[in-house]
């Protein structure tokens, strides 16, 4: 079975430039990269390791802690604190996340219907919002604590929402009817 990356090259460019009406090879829309990022709040050294190593086995790639930029009485925040944690994907692992994503962990979504149309931002990149990490294949639901958010990122080289769509769409994501 072809990989992504081949699929795109091979098939889902030549679709997308004579579906767009593109002249120029390099106007045809591609994903550049894939920005996954988890918040974990306010919690001990334990969990914040867990969620760190949980977001490396989901993406295939370390997961760099974000820290607080300044402190906040009221929600008990303190400069320098983990309150988070990303990663961003570029190239191979890019594409084999988001094969694992459309193929593997969507499906495993309780009652999916595929994903909203309104993630789109307006300049051609879409964000998807997950409820819990267990969706990928990767995590043993077993072993876990309790069950953590993400929000995936797909950035793209499309110019309006509509191309990044064609791509998406293209590539295998399951939009809902």
């Amino acid at each position: 079975m072809a990989t992504l990356k081949e699929k795109y090259k091979q098939d889902i460019a030549p679709a997308l430039t004579q579906k767009l009406a593109l002249r120029n090879p390099m106007m045809v829309p591609r994903v550049s990269k894939v920005i996954v990022n988890m918040g974990m709040g306010i919690a001990d050294k334990d969990t914040q390791k867990r969620l760190l190593e949980e977001l490396g086995q989901i993406t295939g790639q370390r997961a760099v802690a974000c820290k607080a930029r300044k402190s906040i009485s009221n929600f008990k925040l303190r400069e320098g604190m983990v309150i988070g944690a990303k990663v961003t994907l570029r190239q191979a692992r890019m594409y084999d996340f988001l094969e694992r994503l459309f193929n593997a962990a969507l499906p495993r979504i309780r009652d999916f219907r595929g994903v909203s149309k309104k993630g789109f931002d307006g300049h051609g990149n879409y964000t998807l919002g997950l409820k819990e990490q267990t969706i990928f294949p990767e995590i043993d639901p077993n072993h876990t604590g309790a069950s953590q958010g993400m929000d995936i990122t797909i950035v793209t080289t499309a110019k309006t929402d509509q191309e990044a769509r064609e791509l998406l769409a293209l590539l295998g994501m399951p939009f809902a009817a």
